[in-house]
């Protein structure tokens, strides 16, 4: 290799062909809980050793109300600012509420909706956060305070930037907010691949449901998510496409069952980017869930996640 190549390889390696959403606010005291809140910062840090500059990192604002409103009730978001919640709606939320929190959540969804307004722009972009697709337009669930995916969604198309959007789930938990908010919403196909037998009991209808069962591992997943996809991107031609890599499909997850490779993980990544940049169809990444026994692994899989993320982007840009 002449040593200009060699400049340039080393050159390249020190960019990447997208940009990252993140904020040092990303940050809740929830006490003793399995929700790893530090994972965010940890793998901002871990970016950052690897290399990533740090202008490459934007930070998202607080959301607006109006914005909120696209999808979420104003009783809603009242109760939330007044901290007005009953025990039952807190137990339901999973979470110990607090202005802190209701700021954390605030600015994940300014979060996400600056993912999708940098994904359209650049043909990728990966929010460090993101994913709560519980939240309902009235209330919260598992550990889901607002729908920072669907309000993201509903605004993209209200200004006029995306006709159809798809949601492409692979959390380990079926998005049931998701599924309530876009049934009625021809413009938005929603995408669940999750474990049947695990959270939420009830399962609102998504536009797509595959449904795995505890123990089904690497072979059965992937072979339905390849027989999904690119089929749906094909009939459905979105515009954009939120996708939610959870890192709780893992085999060493505290709260799941699927028993997922790190491996199957990476070619779970493959196959939704892949597939979509081929079309060239943009993508909006968001790191959704993940509680692995070890705080390490859940930042492995993630940081993954990003690095199948860098080398299709570049084949495809």
């Amino acid at each position: 290799m002449s040593p200009l190549k060699k400049i340039l390889r080393a050159f390249r390696k020190q960019i990447f062909p997208f940009r990252f959403i993140y904020s040092d606010n990303y940050w809740a005291d929830l006490g003793e809980h399995v929700f790893p809140v530090m994972k965010y910062k940890l793998i901002y840090e871990a970016l950052v050793r690897r290399g990533v500059k740090k202008d490459n990192f934007l930070p998202p604002q607080l959301a607006k109300e109006e914005d909120l409103l696209l999808i979420h009730t104003q009783k809603y978001l009242k109760k939330l600012k007044t901290g007005d919640l009953s025990q039952s709606e807190i137990l339901t939320l999973e979470l110990p509420y607090s202005p802190e929190l209701l700021k954390f959540a605030f600015l994940f969804v300014g979060g996400t909706i600056l993912t999708a307004e940098k994904a359209l722009e650049d043909g990728l972009a990966v929010h460090i956060g993101g994913g709560f697709h519980h939240a309902f337009p009235d209330h919260g669930e598992g550990f889901c305070v607002l729908n920072d995916v669907a309000v993201s969604l509903e605004k993209m198309k209200k200004e006029g930037k995306v006709e159809r959007a798809m949601v492409v789930d692979c959390d380990l938990h079926q998005g049931n907010g998701n599924a309530f908010i876009f049934a009625k919403r021809d413009y938005a196909f929603t995408f669940s691949i999750h474990q049947m037998d695990n959270y939420p009991a009830h399962k609102p209808s998504s536009s797509m449901d595959v449904g795995l069962w505890t123990g089904d591992g690497d072979e059965k997943y992937l072979s339905k998510l390849r027989s999904n996809f690119p089929r749906l991107y094909q009939d459905f031609q979105p515009d954009l496409i939120f996708y939610l890599a959870g890192a709780d499909p893992y085999e060493n997850d505290q709260l799941g069952g699927l028993k997922l490779t790190k491996e199957g993980l990476r070619e779970r990544d493959r196959i939704v980017i892949e597939e979509a940049r081929k079309f060239r169809i943009p993508v909006a990444i968001l790191f959704a869930g993940g509680y692995a026994s070890r705080v390490e692994d859940t930042i492995s899989i993630h940081l993954n996640t990003v690095k199948v993320a860098q080398k299709i982007q570049r084949k495809y840009s």
